[in-house]
């Protein structure tokens, strides 16, 4: 069996709630984001994923993707992982796109990087690590991080520049699922937020 990768980006915060670039600023989660960790730990215990023994499991060491991952039900299995952290976003840390737009009009993180931060070919490089290990071996893996490297990993994962992942949005604790379709590199699912709505 070809390997999958499962991505679960990690809870709201009060940053994410109110578009603000969070990258290495290490907030909490919101109650909301704690309420929302714990009911997608409770799909991925159901069937048809049961606990998803035998699959191995990183997490950012960021305490919003950690806290996730912990309310979810996976902390004893989960490695922390520097590669699993959220963008730099250097002098845009902590702002939002209105408050970059004043600084430089037409501002797009996937086509001009992070200023005193990551540059797209860095954050492709994490993003191709993280692809590399998960395909190594002939197990699933499941992963706890943040949306833009989750949608940097997604881009590398189809073969993509790391720029296609402004066309992959992500919501908080979201569940996606990079697979194969007919041998190539394929998105099973994406996005998918159905744990929070019951």
């Amino acid at each position: 069996m070809a390997p999958r990768m499962l991505l679960a980006r990690h809870g709201q915060t009060e940053w994410s709630r109110s578009g603000r670039h969070t990258g290495r600023t290490d907030i909490p989660l919101l109650e909301e984001g704690r309420r929302g960790a714990k009911l997608l730990g409770e799909r991925l215990h159901r069937a048809p994923w049961s606990g998803l023994e035998g699959v191995e499991v990183r997490t950012s060491p960021l305490l919003r993707a950690s806290e996730t991952c912990a309310l979810a039900g996976f902390a004893g299995r989960a490695q922390p992982w520097d590669a699993l952290m959220e963008w730099d976003y250097g002098a845009y840390e902590g702002l939002n796109p209105p408050e970059i737009h004043a600084d430089q009009p037409g501002w797009l993180l996937w086509r001009d990087g992070a200023p005193d931060g990551e540059t797209l070919a860095d954050a492709s490089a994490r993003a191709d690590e993280v692809v590399a290990w998960a395909r190594s071996a002939d197990r699933d893996v499941l992963v706890f991080a943040h949306g833009h490297i989750l949608r940097a990993i997604g881009a590398r994962w189809l073969g993509e520049d790391v720029s296609f992942g402004a066309r992959i949005r992500l919501d908080p604790t979201s569940l996606s699922i990079l697979s194969w379709a007919y041998g190539d590199p394929a998105i099973e699912f994406w996005n998918d937020t159905a744990h929070l709505e019951g």
